[in-house]
């Protein structure tokens, strides 16, 4: 229970360090013990621009371990924003800790072109 509370702490403390950046376009993770998700949304206008995860057709062949895909997820979603002419988006980690798979998104969405 104590692990829980500590999550929902750093993740109230991320979204809030977000709100005064509300003028960029959020670049959310969402990782499950499976499987990694990462979308950008336009809080101004409340849609999600475009979204990618590691169940799609594109990655099927291409990733041996989750840290793998978690990188190609981020090119991925590099690509699919420079197609929507954006260039700069704020991170949202969303209370998970800046390792691993969410670190290697990061990094592939940087690779990719991304600024954050």
């Amino acid at each position: 229970m104590e692990k829980r509370k500590s999550f929902f702490k750093r993740q109230k403390r991320v979204r809030g360090s977000l709100a005064s950046n509300s003028s960029r376009v959020r670049l959310v993770v969402h990782r499950s013990n499976k499987h990694i998700y990462a979308q950008l949304i336009d809080d101004k206008k409340g849609v999600t621009l475009v979204s990618t995860g590691d169940l799609g057709k594109e990655i099927k062949g291409k990733k041996s371990n989750k840290t793998e895909a978690a990188f190609f997820i981020g090119e991925k979603i590099a690509e699919k924003a420079a197609k929507k002419g954006v260039k700069t988006v704020t991170f949202d980690r969303s209370g998970y800790k800046y390792h691993g798979r969410i670190k290697a998104v990061a990094e592939g969405a940087r690779k990719g072109g991304l600024n954050f």
